[in-house]
């Protein structure tokens, strides 16, 4: 008996043409499995209603014969059907607000929910992410935000060539443009006030690997951490050249104990322990470019206090640029203070005034918090990810949902996603309780 695996058509915004699954993997998994599948169709998606057809797909606007639903990003309170079992990014396992309302309707409803960022592999990796396309998104946008900024104060440079990621027809015609930048740089220089200009990164997961990739087509020089006052201390800096740091844990905190040496494991399970350094780098950084993952409990490596003291002591301070691709409003970078959108991404924080100004121009640091990155590179984000999708599809197609949840017939990496089952909270999700009022 075949089973009907619906795709939602993404409408949260004019920016969302990602897709769960695309058209040639459709294809493969029709011809493995006793599936069918329906689209709802969409003329923003990147991918084209007529290709889903071709692969045998059904478009249909009524996704009601789905037991199963697919999407990407939230989806609204008046879509959902009961009973029916729903996979995407919820953002709700840390109880945000935000999201509880459709928490609480698919409860009321029987719903299941399956949330793409509970899906981990046996080496404790998450199977489903964006996080490389972020990376690459927010290293692009980066780049177009400092020749932006450069330029406003009057600087010559060969950044001002660069574009925003979503603007591009693809990623490797980014690339190529990038790549065209480092060639003038290698050739050219850079106006000797740039330099040295250095390019920080916090992290080194898949967001972290993403920017990497696309500031490795400039020439560069890599530094550690530890060894960048030092080097600030020299005079021969290449005008030919950035200077690249990568921040590890224990490059952004020390423990607050003298006696102490950092320990990652103690730095996990004892944050509290723990003190930011991140005013010990901002001073010489050109670019920050926040990748790793933040939460409450961590110290902030970017505090409002630290870049106060930078402008209040420097007439022109290096720090131009700061992208929060993590995007955490008032977390590990304190002066973020809202998400941007890509048509309108950056605005000026203020380190005395601790004012905000939208747009690239006055006193202070240039900010970017684009919280929805993957989106401007469509194509590749949903190839990648439905290279993983449709590896468990297989298992969705076997379930028998009328059976209790500990009797499911998920493999345990799958289980383990179950936020709600029939609009219960599964046992490792029951704290939310206290969220969903």
């Amino acid at each position: 008996m075949s089973i009907f695996i619906g795709l939602r058509r993404e409408d949260k915004n004019k920016w969302e043409r990602r897709t769960p699954l695309i058209p040639a993997h459709v294809r493969e998994l029709l011809k493995k499995y006793p599936i069918n599948i329906r689209i709802q169709p969409s003329s923003v998606r990147i991918f084209k209603d007529e290709d889903f057809l071709r692969e045998g797909a059904e478009v249909q606007e009524d996704l009601t014969p789905c037991p199963v639903v697919l999407a990407i990003k939230e989806i609204p309170l008046s879509f959902f059907q009961k009973n029916k079992v729903y996979l995407f990014f919820s953002h709700t396992i840390k109880g945000q607000s935000k999201n509880m309302p459709f928490l609480k309707k698919m409860m009321e409803m029987g719903c299941t929910l399956i949330d793409y960022e509970r899906i981990i592999d046996e080496k404790g990796q998450r199977f489903l992410f964006f996080g490389r396309q972020a990376g690459q998104a927010g290293m692009i946008d980066t780049l177009w935000c400092l020749g932006q900024r450069l330029q406003e104060e009057g600087r010559k440079n060969p950044f001002t060539r660069a574009k925003q990621a979503y603007e591009y027809g693809s990623l490797v015609e980014a690339k190529e443009e990038i790549e065209n930048i480092g060639w003038s740089l290698y050739k050219e220089g850079m106006e000797r006030s740039l330099v040295p200009l250095v390019i920080g990164i916090t992290g080194y997961g898949n967001v972290s690997t993403g920017a990497q990739e696309i500031l490795d087509l400039l020439p560069f020089e890599e530094i550690e951490p530890p060894q960048l006052h030092e080097f600030m201390k020299k005079k021969n800096f290449s005008s030919y050249r950035v200077y690249k740091l990568v921040f590890k844990e224990e490059h952004m905190v020390q423990p607050v104990s003298p006696d102490v040496s950092f320990n990652l494991q103690d730095y996990y399970q004892n944050p509290h322990k723990y003190a930011s350094v991140g005013s010990r780098y901002l001073p010489y950084l050109s670019v920050l470019v926040h990748c790793a993952y933040w939460s409450p409990q961590y110290p902030r490596f970017v505090r409002k206090k630290s870049l106060r003291n930078i402008w209040r002591w420097a007439s022109s301070p290096k720090l131009k640029v700061i992208t929060d691709i993590s995007c955490d409003v008032h977390g590990s970078v304190e002066c973020n203070s809202g998400v941007t959108t890509p048509d309108d991404p950056v605005y000026i924080y203020d380190p005395l005034q601790e004012e905000v100004r939208q747009g690239i121009q006055g006193r202070g640091v240039a900010v970017m918090a684009v919280d929805n990155l993957p989106a401007e590179l469509p194509l590749e984000s949903s190839v990648f990810f439905s290279s993983r999708m449709k590896s468990i599809i297989p298992y969705l197609s076997k379930v028998d949902f009328s059976k209790d949840f500990h009797q499911w017939s998920l493999p345990f990496f799958l289980k383990k996603a179950v936020i709600l089952y029939k609009g219960k909270l599964t046992p490792d999700y029951r704290y939310l309780e206290d969220f969903v009022k």
